[in-house]
């Protein structure tokens, strides 16, 4: 079983960001923009054909990568 990543979750879904990878440099400026574990996300939507994604984390709406997305792990966020 693979964990899962903030790249499975569906639109209007809340998640717990979990872990993150340092070291690489796609994943550097969505740090600085606060998305470090512990932080709460929401999908609020997806293009057409899937990518990009976009979050809602504290308060600013951010776009993605499905690729960027996937290093991402999550955990579900309590109501």
């Amino acid at each position: 079983m693979h964990a899962t990543t903030l790249a499975d979750l569906p639109v209007g879904s809340d998640a717990i960001v979990k872990e993150m990878p340092t070291g690489r440099s796609c994943l550097t400026r969505l740090r600085e923009m606060g998305i470090v574990p512990g932080t709460r996300v929401r999908v609020t939507r997806r293009a057409p054909l899937g990518e990009p994604i976009e979050i809602c984390v504290r308060g600013s709406h951010l776009s993605m990568r499905n690729h960027e997305a996937a290093f991402i792990a999550i955990a579900p966020a309590a109501a």
